[in-house]
């Protein structure tokens, strides 16, 4: 018996092969791999203890040790850069890219995380912020014109979002058949945060198109420099209408109560819990 919201047979034949070798271990009982995917979601769907899961599902010690095994390995990571892949071979990839940032409440069960025996590249802060409202946590990310995500950096909450933006780009990493993998959007459109010469000058470096809106303090000052404050920035008004298609993107994550508020102590494990949200958005036709 199958929880609710698992993955149907069509999506587990397409992330099957992507998966590590389901050999059981010698001796040992082996609990199969999309029982504890279908597990994990159900956890993060509804920001479920994960002693608390249900019975139709596997030991939460079992669905907890390979959620965090393959956190570590990148397997998440992975399977979602694959689904991507395929999606731009197929020519399903839209690559007018919207770059956005999200702050998300956490817990106060997310606090107390030690940095002895932490995984490789868990930040010392694990990504948590401290402020008036209490703990929380700022998801970076880049999402493609049809409201998926292609990208994430998970920073505290209190992380301006411009300082964050070449991470971000640095993220893009979408593999080819043939070559090299593309790092390179067509078009990457952002607010009015994201408005800086050093961040059109990135882009422009790289052949980007930038459609980013300058706010009115940057063009007063502009105009009041005269020749000197350079000239007017350009902004494609029928492109920056598209912009709202990573908001919806966040929009759909966060209808994942474990992402909407954080309860993960480990910023590693935090981030695995979008990549496998993101999984199940990139299996949607």
């Amino acid at each position: 018996m199958s929880v609710r919201g698992g993955l149907s047979d069509g999506h587990w034949r397409l992330i099957e092969p992507l998966l590590p070798d389901r050999t059981p271990r010698r001796g040992g009982r082996w609990t199969d791999h999309r029982r504890v995917i279908d597990a994990v979601a159900f956890k993060y769907r509804n920001n479920l203890a994960w002693r608390d899961l249900p019975d139709e599902c596997p030991p939460w010690q079992t669905v907890f040790d390979r959620f965090t095994r393959w956190a570590r390995d990148g397997t998440w990571h992975r399977v979602l850069v694959a689904l991507q892949a395929r999606a731009d071979a197929d020519g399903d990839l839209d690559w007018l890219v919207g770059v956005d940032s999200t702050v998300v409440r956490a817990h106060q069960h997310a606090a107390g995380g030690r940095e002895k025996g932490a995984p490789a590249g868990e930040p010392h802060d694990h990504a948590l912020g401290r402020s008036r409202g209490g703990l929380s946590t700022k998801v970076h990310l880049a999402a493609d014109g049809r409201c998926r995500p292609i990208a994430f950096v998970v920073t505290a909450g209190q992380a301006g979002d411009a300082p964050q933006f070449e991470r971000v780009m640095a993220a893009i990493r979408v593999p080819r058949p043939v070559g090299r993998p593309r790092v390179r959007p067509d078009t990457v459109l952002a607010d009015r945060a994201y408005s800086s010469r050093a961040i059109r000058a990135h882009l422009r470096r790289r052949g980007i198109r930038a459609v980013i809106l300058e706010p009115a303090d940057q063009q007063a000052n502009r105009k009041r420099r005269g020749p000197r404050g350079g000239r007017p920035v350009a902004l494609d008004r029928d492109a920056y209408r598209l912009r709202n298609a990573v908001e919806r993107c966040i929009n759909r994550l966060k209808q994942w109560r474990g992402i909407a508020m954080r309860t993960d102590k480990l910023a590693t494990n935090y981030q695995a819990a979008l990549h496998v949200a993101a999984i199940f958005l990139w299996l949607k036709p």
